[in-house]
């Protein structure tokens, strides 16, 4: 076999020889090396392979395909011969194939169907450093079987960039071998983004810039085929150059959309290939020297105590970065163009996230169980799934009926890995088909897990209608597997339901994303607690509930990608068991009353409530009182007295902790032991009285600290003129406030306490306005109070005014007219 020269081949020896020697080898290339399309063709002439197949794994369709066409086209063949592909909507294989590309899922299937991989020489992971679920789990099992089934099956693992030795050490420290590859240089250019603008118009911009200042076509990585549409838009507007095509390439496209923007530029043209990170590796698209980064990936996050996985917008790592850069660079000297600041770098991550530590582990736990294994950590991955994950997988996996209390796979769990659905589509195809909408069933599932079909409506309904009427190529197949999922599951004769049930059968897969409105038009809240939005202008935006299939974005900003609506009767219909009926007793601020309801809950999604009388009992009168607490304790209709008498016993703890504590914050805290007893029946803040409050300090403030107070703090000063006036304990000195002509006579300063706290006396004019305070009375009648005769008298003539005010006669009334 006379093949063209490429950098892997320096090392074909190195790699010929380990694989002869032992069944285990890492091998590490840069992008454009050849590793992909030269390795599987020379082991296939390898003696130990013998009659048996060499299976290659990629991490995508559109990269399985391209790897296939290539090895084909070099032994100038088709695929279908030597060289065969297996994906998911269909196979090109015959007896003559040796080298079988598959994508990482259906090698899954593959080893689970047939752990001894029967006919199978060798397995070669490709593209190993994007870290799929798939290709862990995947390694896992072929480690597994080698071990105790198929001594002779050989394992590759394939990698650009990645920790080798990690890799080697993993593979029971397996000869590793590097290839220094080969890349023409590529100059970097730093060009900045401004934060403020829409990323495709920065994108656009600096596309326009790269078309005007380079030759050669330009491949621009973007984050997913929205910001690609939009995109493509604005480059169609705004590119005046008529030799240049706009072309998207995303894993949602057609085939043939996808091979366009694979094929070389027509001769005197060029191509401008908006992507997402599936272009980073496995694919040569000839002519490109451009690269225009945006430095941005989307990226499934789940989140365990949610049971959600939402896409998310991340920065790439820097090794992706580097992979970018380096498709300039593949055929000849290339420029890259960055959307950050160099000094921005240091930020990056150093990889990508693997999908084992981010993912659903659901259809992951699956898969062990079905190989036997209830305990994941007794296979060999490269990064141990994290257990909150794995326990919510297997919450999930219980509740649909797949694995037992010990973690095994039921029958039922057999059933739905039988269908190459998710766990939860799987249950949905299963359970739909029972009730003849199995049809309905399977092509939502399509619509959720093959991206594009359909469209990218938000709306399923509308998009089911567009799949159904689709004759492309790629709905055809989907249709053809769709058809052969309902022949596994043998449900009952389907009844032909069309998109108005859309959602009442989607919900069976995702009935913890049952949805509400809420609020403004397009703000809904999910059964599962967390909210959502979609467009004000979506039909979606004015239903009233909605079944969610997919949610993307942050928590705060969280978008519903994909939804179908659902009405009350038939989420009352399929849900009746896990609908919860609740009566609640609770306190409403605004009012400062007390509510009772009975209300129908979904999880977070009320179904409806009905208003009932409030039960005078115990329970609501202690949350009558936590209310009112909340809401503040001045709200209560206290009397003067009784802030007086707190007041003072506040006083006398100052100096004696013995006695109680009836500050704000110690009533709030225990409003519902000393209140609540005092206001059984009432279910309003307005229907507490003041002898409520009476009650309640009677049994704060017992009889004998009631008596001492009395004695030690009286409320009132009896005064010379007959007179009583109160004193005011709430500083931190007791406050009496009285006329002057009402101390006449006084020679002793006023005290409280035995005469051991002397009061702070606030002396007033005739007019109760203060003129003096004082803490020594006589010293008062002996100093200023000449002072205060001398301007008080001109003002009040009718009010005595005497010379020695310690020998006068106290009085609280002006002279007679006349006098």
């Amino acid at each position: 076999m006379s093949l063209p020269v490429l950098p892997i081949d320096a090392v074909l020896p190195a790699l010929t020889r380990a694989l002869a020697a032992g069944p285990r080898a890492v091998i590490v290339a840069p992008p454009g090396a050849g590793k992909s399309t030269r390795v599987p063709l020379v082991l296939m002439e390898e003696s130990w392979t013998g009659t048996g197949k060499i299976l290659v794994l990629e991490p995508r369709r559109i990269a399985a395909r391209a790897v296939a066409d290539r090895m084909a086209k070099t032994l100038g063949e088709e695929v279908g011969g030597r060289v065969g592909l297996r994906v998911r909507f269909g196979s090109k294989v015959s007896a003559r194939t040796r080298v079988e590309v598959v994508t990482e899922g259906i090698f899954t299937r593959m080893i689970l169907d047939d752990p001894a991989l029967t006919g199978v020489a060798a397995v070669l992971f490709d593209e190993f450093h994007e870290r799929s679920l798939d290709a862990d789990l995947g390694l896992a099992l072929a480690l597994d079987a080698q071990g105790g089934l198929r001594e002779d099956l050989r394992i590759l693992v394939m990698s650009a960039t990645l920790d080798g030795a990690r890799v080697a050490k993993l593979l029971a420290d397996a000869p590793l071998i590097e290839s220094a590859g080969r890349a023409f240089p590529v100059t970097t250019r730093h060009v900045g983004r401004d934060a403020a603008a829409r990323l495709e118009e920065e994108v656009a911009r600096v596309v326009r810039r790269a078309l005007a200042e380079e030759t050669g076509s330009a491949l621009v990585f973007l984050p997913g085929a929205a910001e690609i549409r939009r995109t493509a838009d604005l480059l169609a507007a705004t590119v005046k150059d008529p030799a240049v095509d706009i072309v998207q390439l995303f894993g949602a496209l057609d085939r043939a959309d996808q091979d366009r923007a694979i094929e070389p530029a027509p001769a005197g043209r060029r191509k401008v290939v908006l992507a997402t990170s599936i272009a980073e590796t496995s694919l040569t698209i000839e002519g490109v020297r451009i690269v225009v980064d945006c430095g941005l990936a989307r990226v499934p996050r789940f989140e365990p105590d949610l049971g959600l996985t939402r896409l998310e917008t991340v920065r790439v790592s820097r090794a992706a970065a580097d992979q970018r850069r380096g498709r300039a660079g593949r055929t000849e000297p290339g420029v890259c163009y960055r959307l950050w600041e160099e000094a921005q770098e240091g930020a990056f991550p150093a990889y990508a996230t693997p999908e084992i530590l981010a993912a659903d582990l659901s259809s992951f736990l699956l898969d062990c169980a079905a190989w036997g294994v209830t305990d994941p950590a007794s296979l060999a991955f490269l990064d141990p799934p994290p257990k909150p994950a794995l326990v919510e997988a297997r919450a999930l996996l219980e509740s649909l009926g797949a694995l037992d209390a010990d973690g095994r796979i039921t029958a039922e769990g057999k059933l739905l890995r039988g269908l190459p659905l998710a766990p939860r589509l799987a249950r949905m195809v299963v359970d739909a088909s029972a009730r003849g909408e199995g049809r309905l069933a399977a092509d939502l599932a399509l619509l959720v897990s093959e991206r594009g079909l359909g469209g990218d409506d938000v709306h399923l309904g509308h998009r089911l209608d567009r799949l159904r009427t689709d004759r492309s190529r790629r709905a055809e197949e989907a249709r053809r597997m769709a058809a052969g999922w309902l022949q596994e599951v043998k449900g009952a004769p389907d009844i032909g339901s069309g998109p108005e049930r859309a959602g009442a059968v989607l919900a069976l897969a995702f009935p913890d994303r049952i949805a509400r409105a809420r609020g403004k038009d397009g703000d809904f809240v999910l059964a599962n607690g967390r909210g959502g939005s979609v467009d004000a202008a979506s039909p979606l935006a004015r239903e009233p509930f909605l079944a969610v299939a997919e949610i993307g974005g942050v928590a705060a900003r969280a978008r519903i990608l994909s939804a179908a609506p659902i009405s009350l009767a038939e989420i009352e219909e399929g849900f009746a068991d896990r609908i919860e009926t609740r009566e609640e007793v609770v306190f409403d601020r605004a009012a400062a009353a007390m509510r009772a309801k009975r209300s129908r809950r979904l999880g977070a999604v009320n179904l409806g409530e009905q208003t009932l009388p409030v039960p005078a009992d115990e329970a609501s009168a202690r949350k009558l009182a936590e209310g009112i607490a909340h809401i503040g304790l001045h709200r209560l209709p206290w009397t003067k007295a009784q802030l007086a008498l707190r007041h003072r016993v506040a006083f006398l703890r100052r100096v004696d902790e013995s006695f109680p504590d009836l500050s704000d914050e110690t009533l709030a805290a225990s409003a519902a032991d000393w209140l609540a007893p005092h206001i059984l029946g009432r279910t309003a803040l307005a229907q507490i009285g003041a002898d409520d409050l009476g009650n309640a300090l009677d049994q704060l403030v017992p009889w004998d600290v009631k008596r001492r107070i009395e004695t030690d703090l009286p409320s009132h000063f009896d005064a010379p003129s007959g007179q009583r006036h109160p004193i005011d304990y709430e500083g931190e000195e007791p406050i009496l406030s009285i006329r002057v002509q009402e101390l006449f006579g006084l020679a002793v300063h006023p005290s409280v306490a035995r005469g051991k706290i002397p009061l702070v006396v606030e002396l007033l004019s005739p007019a109760h306005r203060p003129v003096q305070v004082t803490r020594d009375l006589p010293g008062f009648w002996k100093g200023s109070y000449q002072a205060v005769k001398s301007e008080m008298k001109g003002r009040y003539p009718r009010h005595p005014w005497p010379d020695d005010p310690a020998a006068a006669a106290a009085t609280h009334r002006a002279k007679p007219r006349g006098t």
